[in-house]
């Protein structure tokens, strides 16, 4: 049982974008929580509502067409959805801060790194002088592993490569010492090289910090070398949560299986790759039903019309399927199949 005080817990958040389509249900009643100091990662195929829950957390849902239509966002027993934009505004960057996709078009080309570091600080430490908050940039920039500290705060971010971007968008994340830290996807266009050692950097400054990361990804071998516990998602809900050992060790749900049978194992060079049939549902379009049965090989007639819950297999580990529906397993007549 994990004993450390829980710093951000999102209960049955439902993130909707309204278009002339109709409603579509981008995050899906969905339940979660993050621990002081812990790596938590989400994983799915890009559609599933991973980054809409990370801006649904920071309030950066655009509007319009999407709101927060239902649920809370607690930080520290604060209820994030009550809070208006000035509240928010000494939360986030603050005490929540976020690393974006994509560090070429995060840092804004016209302003010095220099210029960028220090808005945040002055922004919410308003005491502080210029020269405090530069010290300060400087400290951080050199924390992230990055040469000639003093000198970069004059680059512009064309001068630098992608690698330095990307710690320079952690540096500025962390420079206001925020107790979580929502990551989405921050090893995107890197190569492999450099991905390790940012995913390295993340690592030890989770460890030196304390911060609690929330970690968003694709990739279940970044889940694998960075995060404690991992939460799939798939067409906007939870379909599965475990400790990261138990998702690799007994993956429960069709669709986490699929995953991790689709990432490359050098061992096996001659095999075909594995690939889940079809792809994610465009948001709003299953009615009823689970949403992944109509990629499921073990799918049968329930599946079809009945959308299952998230069934607790542990005390630890949790799936949305009806194979793990003890009382449900007992109406289906291929017995066979619930025992493979």
């Amino acid at each position: 049982m994990d004993e450390r005080k829980t710093v951000l817990q999102v209960k049955d958040l439902q993130t909707t974008f309204f278009t002339d389509s109709g409603e579509i249900p981008a995050v899906d009643h969905i339940d979660f929580h993050l621990n002081e100091g812990e790596i938590l990662g989400i994983v799915g195929e890009s559609g599933c509502g991973k980054s809409v829950t990370s801006l649904s957390i920071m309030g950066l849902v655009p509007k319009p067409p999407g709101k927060v239509v239902g649920g809370k966002i607690l930080f520290e027993d604060k209820d994030l959805l009550t809070m208006n934009e000035k509240q928010m505004r000494r939360i986030r960057g603050n005490d929540i801060a976020m690393i974006f996709q994509e560090p070429m078009t995060s840092l804004n080309p016209l302003f010095s790194i220099g210029n960028q570091m220090t808005e945040a600080v002055r922004i919410h430490e308003k005491g502080w002088s210029k020269k405090k908050a530069e010290g300060k940039a400087v400290e951080m920039l050199k924390l992230v592993g990055l040469p000639r500290a003093e000198e970069m705060m004059r680059d512009y971010p064309h001068q630098l490569s992608g690698g330095m971007r990307q710690r320079v968008m952690i540096a500025m994340a962390l420079v206001c010492d925020p107790k979580v830290l929502i990551a989405d996807e921050p090893t995107t266009a890197l190569d492999v090289t450099i991905q390790a050692q940012i995913l390295k950097l993340m690592r030890e400054l989770n460890m030196r910090l304390n911060t609690a990361v929330l970690l968003i990804t694709h990739d279940l071998g970044v889940v694998a070398e960075t995060c404690e516990r991992v939460i799939v998602m798939y067409a906007g809900q939870i379909i599965e949560e475990a400790s990261v050992k138990m998702i690799f060790e007994d993956p429960q749900h069709p669709y986490t299986k699929g995953l991790i049978q689709s990432v490359p194992d050098m061992r096996y060079k001659k095999e075909r790759l594995y690939s889940i049939p079809g792809s994610v549902p465009k948001p709003g379009s299953i009615r009823q039903g689970c949403r992944f049965a109509a990629r499921c090989e073990f799918a049968f007639d329930r599946c079809l019309t009945e959308n299952p819950e998230l069934y607790e297999t542990s005390d630890v580990h949790q799936t949305r399927c009806f194979l793990y529906d003890r009382e449900g397993v007992k109406q289906h007549d291929n017995k066979a199949l619930i025992e493979s």
